[in-house]
């Protein structure tokens, strides 16, 4: 007897392992992430005029970001991924920027400079983007529905969430996207192992949504098809297999309306790095059409205020 009893602990320790240990530390883990060092770049680094900013969420958390304004009367708020600061959007708000776009490069809820806490499957995208968006509506250069997000890895995700349920969002570009939910993941390998996972995924974000009290978002080929017929534009690096899977599976959501570009030999949200033309020229002919906006000459002077 004691010997099936030795047999059955194998698996129950395993079992444990999968639905529970491996799950709930995730999850701790992500909803108790440090904020980050912010560094010392800014958008001065790139020769670009901007202002630090702050505004609050409309649960009291408070939201600080730069403010790069606008020459062509439209604005693109970009969200960096799980665990960064909006220092690693610097690269792709100063292409946006040079070519007249608004930018407002925001520090995440629990990030970087940012109040609140953290929650790094990104569940507090839609509070704070609509904050963050609000603020975009009340500067003097941003003309009405000329508001577009722009995010990488959990802030993608953040940002094709969000535009299902905020029609000020007029386009949104995620890169790197694979989902933030257990809904997300329809794209995910069946047969045992997809159990497996599900089980392990539920408790997983289950126990983040109780630590953290961030609400669940919208999922995001809901999110996509409510947004119809606002563009999306899905970059997908071409070196991680399961990014272009996931992508294909998000965009048949809305085929009409999700355009798709995934970038030859490119690593997870390094598109820009990789092919910093090609990445430059469809971002810019996807939000140029999206938005109606033309590009003027590149803006002038410093004032890192």
């Amino acid at each position: 007897m004691t010997g099936w009893w030795r047999l059955l602990a194998i698996p129950a320790a395993l079992a444990l392992l999968w639905f529970a240990l491996f799950p709930l530390t995730a999850a701790i883990f992500a909803t108790n992430r440090p904020p980050g060092a912010l560094g010392s770049a800014t958008p001065a680094s790139y020769g670009l005029a901007y202002r630090n900013v702050a505004f609050r969420t409309a649960d009291g958390a408070q939201l600080s970001a730069w403010y790069i304004p606008p020459h062509n009367g439209a604005a693109v708020l970009l969200l960096p991924g799980a665990g960064s600061t909006r220092a690693a959007v610097l690269g792709q708000g100063a292409v946006l920027a040079r070519h007249g776009y608004g930018t407002l490069l925001l520090d995440g809820r629990g990030h970087g400079r940012s109040g609140g806490h953290t929650m790094d499957f990104g569940w507090w995208g839609g509070p704070d983007i609509a904050a963050a968006v609000s603020f975009l509506d009340r500067q003097p250069g941003v003309r009405h529905g000329k508001i577009a997000l722009l995010g990488e890895s959990m802030g993608g995700e953040q940002a094709l969430a969000a535009m299902g349920a905020d029609p000020r969002i007029r386009a949104a570009v995620g890169e790197g996207v694979t989902g933030q939910q257990l809904a997300d993941h329809g794209w995910m390998m069946h047969g045992i192992t997809g159990v497996l996972d599900t089980g392990m995924e539920w408790v997983q974000y289950t126990a983040a949504g109780l630590i953290s009290g961030a609400p669940r978002p919208m999922s995001i080929p809901d999110a996509i098809h409510a947004a119809a017929p606002r563009p999306v534009l899905i970059i997908a690096g071409g070196a991680v297999t399961s990014e272009p899977i996931a992508a294909r599976w998000f965009q048949a959501a809305s085929p009409a309306t999700v355009h798709l570009w995934v970038v030859p030999h490119a690593g997870h949200t390094q598109g820009l790095a990789t092919a910093p033309q090609a990445c430059e020229a469809h971002v810019l002919s996807f939000l140029d059409t999206a938005l109606n906006a033309t590009t003027p000459a590149s803006p002038g002077t410093v004032n890192n205020s």
